[in-house]
């Protein structure tokens, strides 16, 4: 859900108030899932299948999400090596990156890819809210 206005005079629309959130899931069912409660909840909202899809994505769009959400276990780029080639890319390496996954060892791993936080599956959907907007501050 965006909210728009449009100035009248140069017709030019802007998003006010607006928070991009990016989900990398290759479960369609969690990762819509996710996007339409985002949006239900204020939130813009770009979804990618896997590492790679959204590196090109995100290499593609000229505003940036506030926070990626990113699952481990994916096929064609995982997330470990998604959030490695992120970080090699400057201004996409300060995009805060928040790990959900079912494995336990993710809870290790998350600090060694430098995550924001880790949140295990199934997910507590208020406590992800709480993290999203703590992570993007105008939201």
């Amino acid at each position: 859900m965006m909210v728009a206005a449009v100035d009248s005079s140069s017709d030019r629309t802007e998003l006010i108030g607006s928070r991009r959130v990016m989900i990398v899931d290759d479960d369609p069912d969690i990762r819509e899932s996710l996007m339409e409660f985002l949006e239900d909840h204020g939130f813009e909202t770009i979804g990618a299948r896997d590492g790679l899809e959204a590196l090109q994505t995100l290499g593609k769009t000229d505003r940036p999400p506030c926070l990626i959400i990113l699952d481990l276990m994916m096929p064609n780029m995982d997330g470990r090596t998604f959030r490695e080639k992120q970080l090699e890319q400057g201004a996409l390496a300060a995009i805060p990156v928040v790990v959900i996954s079912a494995y336990r060892d993710a809870a290790h791993s998350h600090r060694e890819m430098q995550a924001a936080a880790w949140i295990p599956k199934p997910l507590n959907l208020t406590t992800l809210l709480r993290v999203i907007r703590e992570r993007c501050a105008d939201a």
